[in-house]
């Protein structure tokens, strides 16, 4: 008879981040929707024609994943690339769209990646099969939502 603990797939801490979870954010994303874009941006002090040529931008994310490493780029709409890599629990060296550089740690709880930008928090997670980003300043929230390319 096989053991209990062969079905046991709980992401309890400190077990390894190399996961189901973790796996499921490796690819390359595109925007669908986004809500609270305009009224965040202006709050982070995004310049108004930065914003109005990302309203309906189609954001492109590349996530590539090897076990707790990653690295996760982003295309913006000023067709300026960030790329940002980090391996999940430890500090790293990160940058903003703007070019404003930041030391942060990315955690991951629940199959959510979260970590403090200098102005906002961001929790990233797939839900649905698409790759559900949030950032939240106050009371102030973006959420943009993205399908596999």
């Amino acid at each position: 008879m096989l053991s209990k603990t062969i079905f046991d797939f709980s992401l309890t801490y400190p077990q390894p981040i190399n996961s189901l979870y973790t796996m499921a954010f490796a690819g390359k994303w595109e925007t669908e929707t986004q809500e609270g874009y305009e009224e965040f941006c202006k709050l982070v002090g995004i310049p108004d024609d930065i914003i109005a040529k990302g309203r309906d931008y189609k954001l492109i994310t590349e996530v590539v994943q090897n076990g707790n490493e990653f690295s996760w780029s982003q295309l913006y709409p000023t067709n300026k690339s960030v790329t940002n890599k980090f391996v999940i629990d430890q500090e790293c060296d990160m940058e903003t769209i703007g070019g404003k550089k930041f030391k942060a740690t990315v955690t991951m709880e629940g199959g959510k990646l979260s970590t403090e930008f200098p102005k906002y928090h961001h929790t990233s997670e797939i839900s649905g099969g698409k790759l559900i980003e949030t950032s939240t300043v106050g009371s102030v929230v973006l959420k943009r939502t993205s399908k596999k390319i």
